[in-house]
């Protein structure tokens, strides 16, 4: 496998950077769905008007020329609110490459653990100290790093496991990271696909009323877009909360921690038994 390529020259945004921005995202879509709304039943009211007006006329022809002057006034309108509807398209356009241009510094959750603690003398110590650490012990530590949220002991087992072969490593990287980062990480991600979705969803709403139909194209790019983001599952449902409710009525424990622990029984020999209580 070919060594990966770092794409330099990529702006940083941190997550606030990210959040900020998403939201000016928001704020601009509504205003610009709210604009072709106000124009959309412009149209329509200039149609009822049009059809009381020609109801003398005959039923066959009657169509035709409310269509002729539907579609008058939809140029009309459509030439009056270029510039602005442009403004607002341009700009969303400009601020979901913003945000898809940081995507690079959000691959992974193991990329963004290891870019935390970086520099972290605590972490240079605890690589020194598990050098010579064996699977057994490499797995203990994992759950406790996973346990209390300790970063720098987490980034220091993953660079430390990524020196051993698959096979003998005793814990997933990916999932440790995944307890610390993993949340912010989808979080993210979401908000990257789900800014590129808005500016589709602004183009295709805009071509809809320039030419009274939408982009076939744009519109399965939009709905790909959302099964991508319900992927993700960042920002959940009631439904899809629900859903992970066993037959009892008890939630599935589908935390990160509860996945890294069980990542990590599998890896092991079989369990202790359950220490006795207090």
């Amino acid at each position: 496998m070919p060594a990966p390529t770092a794409k330099l020259g990529v702006k940083w945004l941190s997550p606030t950077d990210i959040r900020s921005t998403t939201t000016r995202i928001h704020a601009n879509r509504n205003a610009h769905s709210n604009l072709l709304r106000n124009l959309t039943e412009n149209v329509e009211r200039h149609k009822q008007q049009v059809s009381e007006s020609l109801r003398s006329l005959d039923a066959k022809d009657r169509p035709s020329v409310v269509a002729r002057a539907v579609s008058g006034k939809r140029l009309e309108l459509v030439r009056e609110t270029a510039d602005q509807r442009l403004a607002h398209t341009r700009e969303l356009v400009e601020l979901a490459e913003h945000i898809k241009s940081a995507a690079a510094h959000y691959r992974s959750p193991v990329q963004m653990l290891m870019r935390d603690t970086l520099g972290s003398e605590r972490r240079s110590r605890i690589m020194q100290q598990i050098a010579n650490s064996g699977p057994v012990e490499l797995a203990s530590l994992a759950e406790f790093a996973a346990a209390t949220s300790d970063k720098d002991l987490a980034a220091a087992l993953c660079s430390r496991v990524s020196n051993l072969t698959r096979i003998d490593r005793p814990f997933s990287s990916l999932e440790l990271a995944d307890v610390l980062c993993g949340e912010l990480h989808r979080e993210l991600q979401q908000a990257i696909l789900e800014s590129e979705r808005r500016v589709l969803e602004a183009l295709n709403e805009d071509t809809e009323f320039e030419t009274g139909k939408p982009n076939p194209q744009r519109t399965l790019q939009i709905a790909m877009l959302k099964k991508r983001e319900q992927e993700v599952g960042a920002y959940r449902n009631d439904d899809e909360e629900d859903a992970e409710a066993d037959s009892e009525g008890k939630p599935v424990d589908v935390t990160s921690t509860g996945r890294i622990e069980a990542g990590l029984q599998a890896r092991r020999t079989p369990a202790s038994s359950p220490a006795s209580p207090a």
